[in-house]
């Protein structure tokens, strides 16, 4: 029996947003090189993979990592059959990215007003009305936004998060213009028990098409709570190669899903994702020699092992 007839309303695609050359790199200490950052993004695009979000046009004050944005973009913005999403916090930032290239932006509000007041410092409201200034200007232009919420399941300050909170943020993002929303757990405490919860909210007020998850593996539950999304209908999953990222303000939160877990999941579940896992490989490898530690991919540290052994025979 195909594992897809037991789960029936799971999709026969997965779109995969790889968010590893932003929110992946973003929290590194050390200075990243802008040229390693464009090689990484040019091996993610020869994958298959259809969106990479390449970088962030905010104030280097805030995330000094992300300074040479203007210069990323201005390399790969040819690339073609590629998505490059690039995060605006706000008007300034929005035209920064046109002028440098962007094609399409993402925008980013939390659930949690404790958190928005100390990760973007204002409530959630004035930020609300900040994306409503950058979709106006987007929808001018014809320029997509992607909308993002953050602490969907939890919050570092004020602990667990009201689903009806985030199916408020979801729905304001969805009703101002944003095509995509990414519900995400950034500090990675969901689990499928709080998050079916948060979902059904969400897609009363969003429709499922229009979603994806975003989900950190603090507490290893990533792939159970993709697979839950998945059976709920939620057909776009955002993930970051060789599980780089983190959240600045989440103490303890450890990186994103990695793409490499994702992919062979769906790979064993016969979902297609077009994502070539070798090269994907090669690209997490990549990034992970510059930065001098192992991969955060399970799938990736394992197949390596294999392939290291059979060399030896």
């Amino acid at each position: 029996m195909n594992p897809t007839q037991i789960f029936r309303s799971m999709p026969s695609y997965v779109k995969i947003v790889e968010v590893g050359p932003r929110d992946g790199l973003q929290n590194e200490k050390s200075v990243i090189p802008t040229k390693v950052k464009i090689d990484l993004i040019q091996r993610l695009a020869t994958t298959g993979l259809s969106v990479v979000e390449a970088t962030s046009f905010v104030s280097p004050k805030w995330v000094p990592q992300l300074a040479d944005a203007k210069d990323v973009m201005e390399e790969v913005r040819n690339i073609e059959g590629v998505h490059f999403p690039v995060l605006t916090p706000n008007l300034k930032g929005f035209k920064a990215a046109i002028a440098a290239g962007a094609k399409e932006v993402a925008v980013f509000a939390s659930a949690s007003e404790a958190f928005s007041l100390s990760n973007i410092n204002c409530s959630i409201k004035d930020s609300l009305a900040r994306y409503q200034d950058v979709t106006l200007a987007a929808k001018a232009l014809g320029v997509p936004v992607r909308g993002y919420v953050s602490c969907v399941v939890g919050c570092p300050v004020e602990g667990a998060v009201c689903p009806t909170k985030v199916a408020y943020v979801a729905k304001e993002l969805y009703e101002m213009g944003c095509f995509e929303i990414s519900l995400g757990d950034t500090i990675g405490v969901g689990t499928p028990g709080s998050v079916i919860p948060m979902l059904k909210a969400v897609m009363s007020v969003v429709p499922v098409e229009k979603l994806a998850v975003h989900f950190h593996d603090t507490y290893g539950q990533s792939l159970s709570n993709i697979l839950l999304s998945l059976q709920m209908g939620i057909a776009v999953v955002d993930t970051s190669v060789a599980g780089l990222g983190g959240c600045p303000y989440a103490k303890g939160a450890s990186g994103n899903v990695a793409t490499e877990d994702v992919v062979y999941m769906l790979n064993g579940l016969g979902i297609e994702t077009n994502v070539d896992l070798g090269k994907l490989m090669a690209a997490g490898d990549f990034i992970c020699n510059h930065l001098g530690r192992e991969s955060g991919s399970k799938t990736a540290v394992a197949l390596s092992k294999i392939s290291a052994n059979a060399n030896k025979m």
